[in-house]
Order: C-alpha cells, then sequence, then structure tokens
C-alpha cells in the first residue's frame, strides 16, 4: 500500500514526450473524425460554399479538441491560469483554422478543384498541415509546464 503523500513518478525524457504525441494523436484523430464529419454533413445538407462549411466544422473539432486535451492530453499540466490558456489556445487554433482552410481555398478556387474527392483530400492536408503547427504551439504555449 502506497503512502498518502507518495509522490507519482512521471517519466521523463523520451518516453514523457512519445506519451504526449499519442495522447495528442488521440484526441487529433478523433477531432479529425468529428471535422470530418461536420464537414460533409455541412456540405451535404446546406448550400454554402464548401470554405464555409469547412470553417463550421473546423470551429465544431477546435471546441472538441480543446475539452480533449485539457481533460486528457495535457491534464498533467498546471491548471492555474485557464482563462490565459483558453485565450491562447483560441489564438493558436485560429491560425490553425486559417492554414487548414487557406489550402482548401487555394485548391478550390485557385485550382478549381471542386469535387466531393478533392475537397475531402485538400481537408486532409489543410488539417495536416496545421496539425504541425498545433502540436508546435500548443505544448509550446498553452499547456506548457509551469515551474
Amino acid at each position: 500500500m502506497r503512502a498518502v503523500n507518495e509522490v507519482e513518478a512521471r517519466p521523463t525524457g523520451r518516453s514523457a514526450l512519445l506519451g504526449e504525441v499519442a495522447r495528442f494523436g488521440v484526441v487529433g484523430g478523433l477531432g479529425v473524425g468529428v471535422n470530418l464529419a461536420v464537414f460533409n454533413l455541412t456540405r451535404a445538407v446546406t448550400s454554402l460554399p464548401v470554405v464555409r462549411c469547412s470553417v463550421i466544422a473546423t470551429i465544431v473539432a477546435i471546441v472538441f479538441n480543446y475539452l480533449g486535451f485539457r481533460y486528457f492530453a495535457y491534464r498533467h499540466r498546471d491548471p492555474r491560469g485557464r482563462a490565459a490558456e483558453f485565450v491562447l489556445f483560441c489564438f493558436f487554433s485560429v491560425v490553425g483554422l486559417i492554414i487548414e482552410n487557406g489550402v482548401l481555398y487555394i485548391a478550390t478556387y485557385g485550382f478549381d478543384w471542386d469535387s466531393v474527392l478533392e475537397n475531402n483530400i485538400f481537408k486532409i492536408v489543410g488539417i495536416a498541415c496545421a496539425t504541425l503547427f498545433r502540436f508546435w504551439s500548443y505544448r509550446t504555449w498553452v499547456f506548457r509546464v509551469r515551474p
């Protein structure tokens, strides 16, 4: 039986980073599913332009992801300053939204690649580009380890 005051050992170094990447991947993967489902549903049931459908889907996924990151992927990070954390999360999420939907916008309106398949391919490419930025910014600025 462990003592009440015993501190649980946390992994450090490479294993901690791999665990963080795995948790980020789980939340992100589910977020991608939410994003694509809302995107395709919005395209199917509305007459909104494709990029507007994508922006709506991205916003829904951002809300889903914040909850997953805060309460699963980065739950071990210091919860103080939640208001500042949320503002930073929103700021970096909007930058990611611009990256993600910028790729779709260029493909759709710049190259006239506007079929359902092409829209989904470039939506996924945009998500991949934005994910690299989001991982770096969330772990560096939003859910950081405080002394």
